[in-house]
């Protein structure tokens, strides 16, 4: 299996200027990671150093165990059998969609380029647009075809960079799903780099989030949502509820705070104070004077799909989000109760 393995990466632009910092990442053969992150934290230099394109200061990379950089070893790009689907797709202008596909099949007899490149358009469902011109496709058109030619001579990785970023949020997520069924088809491991935490989560078989050069958690999407490592990935993984709670003795599993006493998913190391993590859907809005907590609506901000209530809680210093699936009935300045579903995680 094509498995990603990163040890121990470090790169900077010079003494002051560490981008990344000893990283260690795996991908299993087959899967797609997403490499989640703040501007500046080094997703784009670790997918610069993976493809080659820059040569780490320390540290290993390796695909199917085969070493593409490590100290005394880097590989150039094009012997690395990596792909590759940048920002905007980046067709050749003056090259048809067929030779586009077709560009890295060098060394092919002409008729396995033409049935490869057709196989390649089919599956991003693009067959029959072979003699079309770059300029005459849609930007989604052009995101799948550049997919078409990274996966064409058949590489063991296939890196996206933050490929999604031009397109409007209607046809991005038909794109995200054609780009995920396409690595699915293929068996290729991917690597998905963005800094949106929607597609991320919904896109991708393990999500890595990076702060400050290192991976902070790599895990499942629902891990990483539902249970962060810390309080800074649960805030960037998604809205976040934090609230100052104490446990009780080792082995309780429950927390005080001020919306009730609350279960946590593991017991709590022993007693002492920290912060209780709720996710904004666990809330729920209930009629004053029938809920354990109770506050007053300050702002409802409407999204279509739901809506997201902000809410002055009783003894809190700081507002919380409740997510409101359906009609919303209540309004700023309007008292409401509040109760919690499900348990909830302590971070001391």
């Amino acid at each position: 299996m094509n498995d990603l393995r990163i040890t121990g990466v470090s790169k900077g632009y010079g003494p002051d200027a560490k981008v990344l910092d000893g990283l260690d990442l795996r991908v299993p053969g087959g899967a797609l990671a997403a490499v989640l992150g703040p501007s500046g934290c080094g997703k784009t230099t670790l997918l610069r150093v993976i493809a080659g394109f820059l040569r780490a200061d320390a540290g290993s990379v390796t695909v199917g165990g085969r070493v593409l950089s490590a100290p005394g070893t880097h590989l150039p790009p094009e012997s690395r059998r990596v792909g590759i689907v940048p920002q905007e797709g980046a067709l050749f202008p003056h090259l048809s969609v067929a030779r586009n596909v077709a560009f890295g099949l060098t060394g092919l007899p002409r008729a396995e380029r033409r049935a490869r490149t057709e196989e390649m358009l089919g599956l991003v469902g693009l067959g029959g647009y072979g003699d079309r011109m770059p300029h005459e496709l849609s930007g989604g058109q052009q995101q799948r075809v550049a997919l078409a030619r990274a996966l064409a001579p058949r590489p063991a990785l296939v890196l996206l960079d933050e490929p999604f970023n031009a397109l409007d949020s209607a046809l991005r997520t038909g794109v995200r799903a054609d780009v995920r069924a396409a690595l699915r088809a293929t068996g290729a491991t991917g690597v998905l780099v963005t800094h949106d935490q929607q597609e991320a989560l919904s896109m991708a078989d393990l999500v890595a989030v990076v702060r400050d050069g290192r991976v902070a958690q790599c895990d499942t999407p629902q891990e990483v949502y539902r249970r962060p490592a810390d309080t800074w990935v649960a805030r960037f993984v998604g809205d976040a509820v934090l609230l100052p709670g104490t446990a009780g003795a080792t082995g309780d599993d429950t927390a005080t705070t001020a919306l009730g006493r609350l279960p946590l998913a593991a017991p709590a190391g022993g007693p002492g104070d920290g912060s209780v993590l709720l996710r904004p859907e666990q809330l729920r809005l209930r009629p004053a004077g029938s809920a354990p907590a109770e506050g007053t609506v300050t702002d409802v901000a409407y999204y279509g799909h739901d809506a997201m209530v902000t809410v002055t809680v009783d003894g809190l210093a700081a507002p919380v989000g409740v997510r409101v699936t359906g009609p919303v009935s209540v309004r700023p300045g309007q008292r409401t109760g509040i109760e919690v579903t499900g348990d909830a995680t302590l971070h001391p």
